[in-house]
């Protein structure tokens, strides 16, 4: 007869056993230090009867996030943080949140406490049912709300992103922008390879990534309106919405980082050719106005790249400045090859339109070959 296990059980918040969860609440953040304790409050409140923990995973928040979810940690063991260095971007962190779970079913909800922790036993009974493969908490079916939106134009944005999301779903959902979602952990690290990780809205990611449609039941639920920080939804996310969506209609060919590169290549381009013209009206030679519009490229390039292909390793303060000297530098160098051979097509009878639009690729392709490894590294 094996000795008896006399190993001690953990101790909630309150004294009692903490069995093993059956359900693990994900909770990306970023700056939301004030919402902690509000958060697994109401969770504490609202899933009373059903054994859970809160999962914390802080993008290396500057206001301390990460240090106040480790104090209630301390005394109540449901709670976890998980602080992460180097690495940002809500869907990576919904991921790595959700792949340290051993619970049977994982939820995600963000930290700011907009979304109505009240209706997470009904999307766990959504599932629990065998009726849904994912349950998603919509403000758009009937008796659901985003009144907490914060004012019209984040309206718009998120009206834009479903209308752009509904168009390449394979089943039928009212909120695909919702960031407030549940399904089976088996399920989750089933999809995981196939996600892409990037972006703020993995809802989608995880609906396009399924080898087959997947059944989905949506909750009706109110969108509260912040209590403390700041929202993160402007029209860089909706760019970055609609390069997953490109990804995915590729079929993951291309990198997500890739598309959207190239787009802010392509913008470069315009940039250059637009500096190209005006330096002729001005009398410049073309040698010279190509010097001039291939500088202007680049540093465009760098800022929007920062703000959006690379946001979740976005440059800030001496690293910024540095990055873009770094940048500049090291894309002389394919400057070089951009002046030299738009010069020689140019020579060539081309023309300036096709010698510039020839010189400007050159500048692309260099610059996303260097951007990874030299500019924008974690470390």
């Amino acid at each position: 007869m094996p000795a008896a296990d006399h190993t001690p059980s953990p101790q909630g918040a309150g004294g009692g056993l903490v069995s093993t969860p059956e359900l693990t609440v994900v909770i990306p953040c970023y700056n939301e230090r004030a919402n902690v304790a509000p958060m697994v409050a109401r969770l504490d409140a609202a899933l009373a009867g059903i054994a859970w923990e809160a999962v914390f995973v802080d993008d290396d928040s500057p206001d301390g996030t990460a240090d106040a979810a480790r104090a209630i940690a301390r005394a109540d063991p449901r709670v976890r943080a998980i602080r992460r260095i180097g690495r940002r971007g809500l869907a990576s962190a919904v991921i790595e949140g959700a792949l340290s779970s051993s619970a049977d079913y994982v939820a995600v909800i963000d930290g700011d406490l907009q979304h109505d922790e009240t209706r997470l036993p009904d999307l766990l009974a959504a599932l629990k049912s065998g009726q849904a493969d994912l349950a998603v908490g919509s403000r758009h079916v009937e008796g659901g709300s985003n009144a907490g939106l914060a004012n019209g134009f984040r309206h718009m944005l998120s009206d834009g992103g479903i209308r752009l999301a509904q168009f390449s779903l394979p089943v039928k959902l009212t909120d695909p922008m919702s960031g407030y979602f549940m399904l089976p952990r088996p399920l989750f690290e089933h999809l995981a390879p196939r996600l892409t990780g990037q972006g703020f809205k993995i809802l989608l990611d995880l609906l396009l990534s399924s080898p087959a449609p997947l059944r989905v039941r949506e909750i009706p639920v109110q969108f509260h309106a912040r209590e403390a920080g700041e929202s993160k939804l402007d029209v860089l996310v909706l760019l970055q919405f609609a390069g997953l969506l490109a990804d995915k209609m590729l079929g993951g060919i291309l990198p997500l980082r890739f598309i959207s590169f190239a787009l802010v290549g392509a913008i470069g381009v315009g940039v250059n050719l637009a500096a190209l013209f005006v330096g002729r009206a001005a009398g410049l030679g073309f040698g010279a106005a190509q010097t001039v519009a291939t500088i202007l490229a680049m540093i465009g390039n760098f800022v929007l790249n920062n703000a959006v292909t690379y946001r979740d390793q976005r440059l800030r303060g001496p690293r910024l400045w540095r990055g873009l000297i770094l940048f500049l530098a090291v894309c002389s160098v394919g400057a070089v090859a951009n002046i030299g051979i738009a010069r020689s097509l140019f020579a060539e009878r081309l023309g300036w339109t096709l010698s510039g639009l020839a010189g400007a690729a050159i500048g692309v392709v260099w610059n996303y070959a260097v951007s990874a490894t030299l500019v924008w590294r974690t470390r």
